[in-house]
C-alpha cells in the first residue's frame, strides 16, 4: 500500500472521528517546493461536507494524522492546504522493497489483449520522416501497454496494391532497363521509389504536351498515355494476369527487403502482417449483412451508404454503384478479420496521422452500429505532422525526407557534436561508430516522443543532439555517468545489496526516492493516454533530480558508510529506471560515454 492509499483511509477516518461526516474522496497533490512537506491534502473540497474554517479543519486533521499514522512525522497548514511530512523510515522501507526489483513498475501480462497497428506503408516508395514518427509512436505505445500489463500484438497493414503501385511498375517497364537492387546497389524500396518519381515526371510531361495540342487540362490529365497504361495494369492485376502478378511480386519483394533493413535500424518490429492485396475485398459481405439489418441503405444508382447525420457526421459511401469496395469497406472488413484471427483481442490502436481523424470516427461508429462489442475499445492514435526547417515533403516529387538518410544524418550529427565537445577520446573507431549511432538515434527518438502525439513537430537535428537540456543525449550521458559511479563503487567493495534500515535522509535522497515512486503510476498513465511523452518527460525529471542530488551530496566520498552504501544503491536504481523507461521508448543507453 503506497502512502496516498494509507492517507486516504486515515483522512476519511479523521473526518468521521472529528466531525461525524463521511468523506467520499480526498484530493492529494505533491507539496510545493517552497513549503515543508511531502504530500499535501487539499482541504477546500471538504467544505461541501464539513462546515468551518479550512485552516482550522486542516489543523485538526493534521493533529489526528500525526497521532494515528506512524508515517506522518510533522504537518503544517497554509491556507486550505495541509502539508504532511512523511518520515524517513517510510522512504527507506519503500526503497529497500524496490531496490532489487527487476522491471520495477512493470505489471505482469494479463489476458487482456490489445492490437497496435503502426507503419502501414505503401510499397511504391521508401519510408520517410512521417513514417519515423508513426513507427516510433506505435512501437513505444505497444511497449508501454505491455509494461502496464496488457498482452500486445504489433501489426501493420501493407498497402501493396492499387494504382500507385502500378505507377512504379509501369515506369520500371518503360525506363528501367531491367534494373535490380543487386545491379544498382540500391536498397529495393529506394529503387522502386525512384520509378514512382519517374512516373510522375513523365506524367506531367505528357499532360503539358496534351495541353499544348489544345486539349482541356482536365482531359489532358485523364488521357495521358502513361496514366492509361497504369490503369490498364491495375485491371490486369485484378484479373490475375500472370505476367503482371509476377512483376508485382518481384518489385514488392525488393521493397520488403528494403523495409526490413530500415525497421531493423530503427529498432521496431511486428508480430503479424496484413496485406491490402488480401484484405481489399473484405467487408463486402459485411455490407450485405448491414443492408439486411438496415444499418446501410442503397441509393438509386445501386451504391450503398450509411447515414450518420444524427451522430453529427454525414452520409458515407461503403460500396460504389459498380459493386467495388472503398477504403472504408476494406477497413471494416480488416477490423472484423483481426477480431476473428485474435479472439483474445479486446481493443485496437490505430497509429495514423491526424489527417485521417474523420475516417476513424466514421469507421468506429459503423462498427458499433454493426453490433461489435469490441468497437468501444478502438482508439485512433492521431498524431501531427513532422516538419523540417527545409519545409513540407512531397513523395511523388521526390522531396521527402528519407528515413534511412535521416537516421544516417543523425549518426553523423552525433559524431560531429561529440568530437567538438571532446567526448569519447578513449574509444576506438568501431566503438565510436556504435556509440554515435546510439546517440544519434536516441536523440531522434527522444525528440519526437517527448512531444504530445497530437502536436505538430518542427524537427531540428542539431538541437536534438544537444548534451544539455531535455534531450536524449543528456539522459544517456547521465546514465553513463551513473555506470561510472557504480564501477568505482564496485572497486571500493561497496555492497549494493545491503539493507539500510535507518539513517537520516538528505533532502536530495528523499526527493530522488519520491521521484522513483512515481514510475509505476507514470507507466499506467502513459498506457491510459497512449502517450510516450509522459514516459519521456518523467525520465527527464528523474535525471534532473539525480543531477541535483549528484551535485549537492557526496556519493563515493561520503564518510558515513551507511550513507555511502545508500547513495550508491540509489544511483543504481535510478540507472535501472532510466534504462527501463528508455526501453519503453525504444532507446538504448550506453555503459560509457
Amino acid at each position: 500500500m503506497n502512502i496516498q492509499e494509507v492517507l486516504l483511509y486515515k483522512v476519511k477516518e479523521a473526518v468521521q472521528s472529528i466531525y461525524g461526516k463521511e468523506l467520499p474522496t480526498v484530493e492529494f497533490q505533491p507539496t510545493r517546493k517552497d513549503f515543508e512537506g511531502d504530500v499535501t491534502v487539499v482541504v477546500f473540497p471538504m467544505l461541501r461536507y464539513v462546515k468551518g474554517n479550512p485552516v482550522q479543519i486542516g489543523e485538526q486533521i493534521g493533529a489526528y494524522l500525526k497521532e494515528h499514522v506512524a508515517e506522518v512525522s510533522e504537518y503544517n497548514v497554509i491556507k486550505g492546504f495541509l502539508n504532511l511530512v512523511i518520515g524517513d523510515v517510510f522512504y527507506l522501507n519503500f526503497f529497500n522493497e524496490i531496490k532489487e526489483a527487476k522491471n520495477f513498475g512493470f505489471v505482469p501480462e494479463s489476458k487482456d489483449a490489445v492490437m497496435v497497428e503502426y507503419s502501414s506503408p505503401n510499397t511504391n516508395k521508401p519510408l520517410h520522416l512521417g513514417h519515423i514518427r508513426n513507427n516510433l509512436l506505435g512501437y513505444s505505445v505497444a511497449e508501454i501497454l505491455k509494461a502496464a500489463g496488457k498482452k500486445v500484438y504489433k501489426t501493420q497493414i501493407i498497402n501493396d496494391r492499387g494504382i500507385h503501385i502500378c505507377k512504379s511498375m509501369v515506369a520500371w517497364q518503360k525506363f528501367g532497363n531491367a534494373e535490380t537492387p543487386e545491379r544498382t546497389g540500391l536498397k529495393g524500396d529506394k529503387l522502386v521509389g525512384n520509378y514512382y518519381v519517374a512516373f510522375d515526371r513523365a506524367y506531367k510531361e505528357q499532360i503539358a504536351q496534351n495541353i499544348a495540342l489544345g486539349i482541356e487540362p482536365k482531359v489532358a490529365e485523364k488521357e495521358a498515355p502513361i496514366l492509361l497504361e497504369a490503369q490498364e495494369m491495375l485491371q490486369k492485376w485484378e484479373a490475375g494476369d500472370p505476367e503482371t502478378v509476377a512483376l508485382w511480386k518481384t518489385m514488392n519483394g525488393w521493397v520488403y527487403e528494403g523495409f526490413e533493413v530500415t525497421y531493423k535500424n530503427m529498432g521496431v518490429d511486428f508480430d503479424t502482417l496484413y496485406y491490402e492485396s488480401d484484405t481489399y475485398l473484405l467487408g463486402k459481405d459485411i455490407v450485405a449483412e448491414g443492408l439486411e439489418k438496415e444499418v446501410f441503405f442503397k441509393k438509386e444508382d445501386g451504391s450503398v451508404w450509411i447515414d450518420l447525420t444524427e451522430d453529427g457526421l454525414d452520409e458515407k459511401i461503403v460500396l460504389r454503384s459498380d459493386g467495388t469496395a472503398v477504403y472504408m469497406t476494406q477497413d471494416i472488413g480488416t477490423a472484423i478479420q483481426r477480431a476473428k484471427d485474435y479472439p483474445d483481442v479486446n481493443g485496437m490502436v490505430y497509429t495514423v496521422g491526424n489527417e485521417q481523424d474523420y475516417h476513424f470516427k466514421v469507421l468506429f461508429l459503423i462498427l458499433k452500429k454493426l453490433g461489435y462489442s469490441w468497437a468501444d475499445k478502438l482508439y485512433h492514435l492521431s498524431y501531427g505532422m513532422v516538419d523540417l526547417p527545409s519545409g513540407k515533403m512531397k513523395s511523388r516529387e521526390g522531396t521527402v525526407v528519407d528515413a534511412d538518410d535521416l537516421m544516417a544524418d543523425m549518426t553523423q550529427t552525433a559524431a560531429k557534436i561529440s568530437q567538438e565537445l571532446g567526448k569519447l577520446e578513449e574509444y576506438n573507431d568501431a566503438e565510436k561508430q556504435t556509440l554515435y549511432q546510439m546517440i544519434g538515434l536516441g536523440a531522434l527518438k527522444y525528440y519526437i516522443l517527448k512531444v504530445d502525439p497530437k502536436k505538430r513537430i518542427l524537427f531540428d537535428p542539431e538541437e536534438s543532439v544537444d548534451f544539455q537540456g531535455n534531450t536524449g543525449p543528456f539522459i544517456q550521458y547521465t546514465y553513463a555517468r551513473i555506470q561510472s559511479i557504480l564501477r568505482k563503487g564496485e572497486s571500493m567493495g561497496i555492497d549494493v545489496l545491503e539493507s539500510i534500515a535507518s539513517t537520516d535522509l538528505h533532502i536530495k535522497e528523499k526527493e530522488l526516492i519520491k521521484q522513483l515512486q512515481l514510475f509505476p503510476d507514470t507507466i499506467q498513465l502513459a498506457a491510459e493516454n497512449f502517450s510516450p511523452a509522459l514516459i519521456a518527460n518523467y525520465t527527464y525529471d528523474l535525471v534532473k533530480e539525480f543531477n541535483s542530488f549528484y551535485q549537492q551530496v557526496s556519493i563515493l566520498g561520503e564518510a558515513d558508510e551507511k550513507k555511502r552504501i545508500l547513495r550508491v544503491q540509489l544511483s543504481k536504481k535510478v540507472a535501472e529506471v532510466i534504462q527501463d523507461a528508455f526501453g519503453l521508448l525504444g532507446i538504448e543507453v550506453p555503459e560509457r560515454m
